[in-house]
């Protein structure tokens, strides 16, 4: 099984046989950038681990932490990692509040960040500087000199420096994030970045990006399709600390050996990110999801030129609708190869906008006056065509 972008690009896209239960053929699905589709091996993934569950008991665990490492050795190969630290959670938020415990804030209490953070951490940096935090948040304004000015504000009293790989927002790719980086290595400042809106979409690979001594995380909700509970947390090589919200599942291994109540008992680094017992369904379904992207030749460059055309589509096609600026609109001095995986729109009447579009069958979401608009790899050219019709549809009777 192999595919080539005119076997996606066709009527019917070749792919969307393998996503009948979400019924990618029958509406158009642009939540692309959100929550795509789940391919049908996933509901295997997911009886797989009733079955284990209901055979093993509590035995389960060890054909459950290897689906895990399953999951792990997609994140590695994603981000060209070999033998990488991967840290798994159910959400971006719960790792990075176990990062954030493990910084040294008896020293340091200033984080550097932007005003285009996802909103976990956009509400978790907000709480703590509730708490006496300092927050310094810069503008996302012209980003190609993003990760400059993020740099020139980076200096020793700088705890940890947050910044996007790709703006949740906009789909704007975020240049420069190697010389960040460089800095950010000179001072001795962690840098962590959110790569969740870049794997699968851009090629990501770590030493390429110039980001081998950064943190980056992300998931599996979007653009991998594994769905809910796939969180990640890459810790660099140079990493050997230890968080201080920690669960049991940290000494798992080490249950037996001996420890009194103050012991604490400290495994490899990814290891100390772990939490108590949790759903282990999640990383049954990312596995075969894994495995199915991996036969199908569906690999992360591959598909960044999937999601060059569709994207691409989609910006020429709502230019030639010639819609009023002042209803719709779309930021054209970007080049569309400085774009991730999704289409914004700006409108004043972006939710009313949205909620007609899901109405008539085309699923997308807004982000304040942003509309956005993600497609995915089942999605054929004419759904794409389709769903720009239906946009034109609802925005000219409104003149």
């Amino acid at each position: 099984m192999s595919f080539e972008l005119p076997d996606l690009a066709a009527s019917p896209n070749a792919l969307a046989r393998h996503y009948s239960r979400f019924r990618v053929d029958q509406r158009v699905l642009l939540s692309g950038h959100s929550h795509q589709a789940w391919p049908d091996v996933a509901l295997e993934g997911q009886i797989e681990a009733f079955e284990d569950a209901a055979l093993h008991v509590d035995d389960k665990w060890a054909r459950a932490f290897a689906r895990a490492e399953r999951v792990r050795e997609g994140y590695r190969s994603l981000l060209g990692d070999p033998g990488g630290a991967i840290a798994l959670g159910p959400a971006t938020h719960d790792l990075l509040v176990k990062l954030l415990s493990a910084l040294p804030w008896r020293v340091k209490r200033r984080i550097l960040t932007t005003e285009g953070e996802f909103h976990a951490l956009r509400r978790q940096l907000a709480a703590l500087e509730h708490e006496g935090c300092e927050v310094v948040r810069e503008s996302v304004g012209e980003v190609d000199t993003l990760a400059e000015r993020l740099a020139a504000r980076t200096d020793d009293r700088t705890l940890a420096v947050f910044v996007s790989a790709v703006l949740f927002e906009t789909a704007r790719i975020v240049p420069g994030l190697d010389r960040l980086a460089a800095r950010c290595e000179r001072l001795g400042v962690p840098l962590v970045v959110d790569a969740y809106h870049a794997l699968n979409v851009l090629p990501f690979e770590l030493s390429r990006q110039g980001l081998a001594g950064a943190f980056v995380t992300g998931g599996g909700y979007k653009y991998l399709q594994l769905g809910e509970g796939n969180a990640f947390l890459r810790l660099p090589p140079w990493f050997d600390g230890h968080p201080a919200l920690t669960g049991w599942f940290a000494e798992f291994d080490a249950l037996a050996a001996p420890k009194t109540p103050r012991d604490l008992l400290w495994g490899p680094p990814a290891s100390r990110f772990a939490g108590a017992t949790y759903d282990p369904t999640c990383h049954y379904r990312a596995a075969k999801v894994l495995d199915f992207f991996a036969e199908g030749g569906l690999t992360a460059e591959f598909l960044s030129g999937v999601y060059r055309h569709q994207v691409g589509r989609l910006a020429r096609g709502f230019d030639a609708l010639g819609l009023n600026d002042r209803d719709v609109t779309r930021e054209r001095a970007t080049p569309l190869e400085r774009i991730g995986g999704f289409l914004a729109l700006e409108s004043p009447r972006a939710d009313e906008l949205r909620r007609e579009l899901n109405r008539r069958g085309v699923f997308c979401d807004h982000r304040g006056t942003r509309l956005r608009l993600g497609p995915a790899p089942y999605l054929s050219d004419a759904q794409l065509d389709s769903a720009l019709d239906t946009l034109a549809g609802i925005v000219r009777p409104a003149r």
